[in-house]
């Protein structure tokens, strides 16, 4: 288990990881990494996970399993998230279905992708910018059907 301190249990807490967090996905699971600045308060606290499991999972029974299952494998892998950092594991529908060395591969798998320096390239945001239906050429002309 878990010790007290590590869990996250703040609604709040869970909604900030999944909304400013780093994101990282597998077949089975997807994790969100929240990394404390050194300025925020809190930064040198011990990091805290908590766990979804929704009920596309599988029963009561089987979502609690796969979540003493994740909460199982964070225990000795928690030494290695940064102080004062918030991590949401989510668990998807074949959690219930693949082996506890599975799991264990794709939530290391995942931790270490979402651990990982940022490259220089950044994301485009769809919806946004982009060559629009009415948009001007360089040259000043119309696009054919516009």
């Amino acid at each position: 288990m878990l010790s007290p301190g590590n869990r996250m249990r703040r609604s709040a807490e869970f909604g900030r990881t999944m909304r400013r967090g780093r994101r990282s996905g597998r077949d089975a699971l997807g994790v969100v990494l929240l990394t404390a600045r050194p300025d925020d308060p809190g930064a040198g606290d011990a990091p805290r996970v908590g766990f979804t499991v929704s009920k596309a999972v599988g029963t009561a029974v089987v979502r609690k399993r796969v979540q003493r299952r994740l909460r199982h494998l964070m225990r000795d892998r928690i030494g290695d998230l940064p102080p004062g950092s918030l991590l949401v594991v989510r668990a998807k529908p074949l959690a219930a279905h693949v082996g506890y060395d599975t799991l264990a591969e794709q939530l290391d798998a995942a931790l270490t992708a979402v651990r990982r320096p940022r490259s220089g390239a950044t994301r485009r945001r769809k919806g946004r910018g982009g060559d629009g239906g009415g948009a001007a050429r360089a040259d000043g002309e119309q696009r054919a059907g516009s």
